[in-house]
């Protein structure tokens, strides 16, 4: 276990440190994305320009920009090249409505993709499965803006049922905060209830061939338990991945679409923002954020890996 989690640890360094280095150098060779011009305005003197740039360093080397920014990032201190504020703080405010967003919507593409990936895959080949499938595909190719749009149409415009987007916080007005975020929650979901479903379809399918489980009927337990205690949770495995994995892009933005359909504030429409002004301080910082959730849920995945298959070893 120790070894496991030094491995982990030091792989998540790296992966980091690679991260923040490339998206560095990436913003610091874009064409006509200088800095200390775009802080010093339109209608800044060539003067006005040189001492912006050399104020915030943009006149020494690349890597001593790079350990200077890193080294803000650590300490809280990293400040918007465009905008002058503090980008931790700004990112703190904008991580409420996402984290509301992710939470709320990986648990229902959560159950809903494993309830009908089940449901297909115990009816494979019948009219459950077939409808299903359907359902699943339709959902999949239905884009998540589409779906935004049509739910505030119908549901918030027209029915007048729910509010037309925006964010509550939830410590100020729970039932508000729910009434908000149910149609994000649903526009987010809808796509990732469909893959969760055809792959759990296929992975249940694929285990239900094992000879384990075939050993499990030959005992005589019930084909509940054989479902369950057997199948579903050797099946779960890829699914914990996925789960794991587009949490993590969600948190980190990954939802920008459904929060700029519902006016929601959060990390991806400030990232979105960001890099429509070339400003490397937010960009670099919630990269990180995105990177840091990527790797911290893969290592939780890992141990899940373990609770879910007792042949595999964290040692290994």
């Amino acid at each position: 276990m120790a070894g496991f989690l030094a491995r982990r640890l030091a792989g998540m360094a790296a992966v980091l440190l690679a991260i923040s280095l490339l998206t560095f150098l990436i913003f610091q060779v874009i064409p006509g994305g200088d800095p200390a011009v775009r802080m010093a305005g339109r209608l800044a003197t060539p003067q006005q320009v040189q001492d912006v740039r050399h104020a915030w360093g943009f006149d020494r080397p690349v890597y001593d920009q790079y350990l200077t920014t890193m080294e803000k990032v650590l300490n809280g201190s990293v400040v918007s090249y465009s905008q002058q504020i503090n980008v931790e703080e700004e990112i703190l405010r904008s991580l409420p409505p996402t984290l509301s967003l992710a939470v709320g919507a990986g648990v229902i593409w959560l159950f809903f993709g494993v309830l009908f990936g089940v449901l297909s895959a115990i009816t494979a080949g019948r009219f459950v499965d077939r409808s299903l499938t359907v359902v699943a595909l339709v959902g999949v190719s239905t884009p998540a803006f589409f779906l935004g749009a049509l739910l505030l149409y119908y549901l918030g415009y027209r029915l007048e049922l729910l509010p037309l987007g925006g964010y509550v916080h939830l410590t100020s007005d729970p039932w508000g905060w729910f009434t908000h975020m149910l149609m994000p929650w649903l526009a987010l979901s809808v796509a990732f209830i469909g893959v969760y479903a055809r792959v759990l379809r296929s992975s249940v399918l694929d285990t239900m061939g094992e000879d384990y489980v075939r050993t499990a009927h030959a005992k005589g337990l019930s084909e509940r338990r054989v479902l369950v205690r057997h199948v579903l949770r050797n099946s779960m495995i890829p699914i914990v991945t996925l789960w794991g994995l587009d949490f993590a892009a969600v948190v980190g933005g990954g939802a920008i679409v459904i929060e700029s359909v519902f006016d929601l504030h959060g990390v991806g429409q400030y990232a979105a923002e960001s890099i429509a002004r070339l400003d490397v301080p937010p960009v670099l910082v919630v990269t990180l954020l995105v990177a840091c959730a990527v790797v911290v849920l893969g290592a939780v995945v890992d141990i899940l890996y373990a609770a879910l298959d007792p042949r595999i070893r964290l040692a290994r």
